[in-house]
């Protein structure tokens, strides 16, 4: 009896499946006009690469603030910075991402602009070191930004070149001012954590983790 109602219920599911199959509305793809995409290639290719750089900035910060969150480090000052940080890259990842959809340049390219990667390191020596090394990020970062900027803005004389003003435009005002912004404030952080360190030595970086801790710092 049992073994009837068994195939009763299959057949049932396999009967409910087909007829769900049938009902469903298969609409041919939509034919939108072209006209209005006008990113050029070389920027577009440019822009999907630095979703990739975001992100890896983003998992660097992440593993910052892991290693100075460990109980045999200690120094919750700095692993919030870094999070912080961490969240702020992603948001930028985010805010690329946004772009290329606004611009239409992101239809099935989803998949292979994230593709897993790897923080830049996982553990660092002293605070100084950490500084110094999201300060090296920032630079690579900054500097990948302006690559984008120039592949997006090359005009020629002959009108066969093209400038991407909107996209130059953002990027300056609401990209490039903020790496300058934050490299000036790691630049100066490492210069007052290193004479601290000079002066006082572990305490020295024990007591700026506490200014970073209760946001007293700059």
């Amino acid at each position: 009896m049992k073994s009837m109602q068994v195939i009763v219920f299959v057949v049932a599911v396999v009967c409910a499946h087909s007829v769900s199959a049938k009902l469903q509305c298969k609409l041919p793809p939509v034919d939108i006009p072209k006209d209005w995409l006008t990113m050029v290639e070389p920027c577009t290719k440019k822009m999907r690469e630095q979703v990739q750089e975001e992100l890896r900035a983003a998992l660097t910060y992440m593993a910052m603030g892991a290693h100075f969150s460990r109980d045999t480090i200690n120094r919750p000052g700095f692993a919030k910075m870094f999070f912080e940080s961490a969240s702020e890259e992603r948001e930028h990842a985010i805010k690329i991402i946004g772009y290329l959809l606004m611009r239409g340049e992101l239809t099935s390219e989803v998949s292979k602009l994230i593709n897993n990667p790897a923080p830049l390191n996982e553990s660092w020596e002293t605070g100084v070191d950490a500084l110094k090394d999201a300060l090296k990020l920032e630079a690579h970062v900054t500097r990948k930004i302006r690559d984008i900027i120039t592949a997006c803005e090359n005009p020629t004389g002959d009108g066969n070149g093209f400038n991407d003003y909107h996209l130059v435009d953002y990027l300056s005002g609401d990209f490039l001012e903020e790496q300058y912004k934050g490299q000036r404030d790691l630049a100066t952080k490492i210069s007052v954590l290193g004479k601290m360190m000079d002066n006082y030595g572990a305490l020295g970086e024990f007591l700026f983790d506490k200014k970073l801790l209760n946001g007293e710092l700059f």
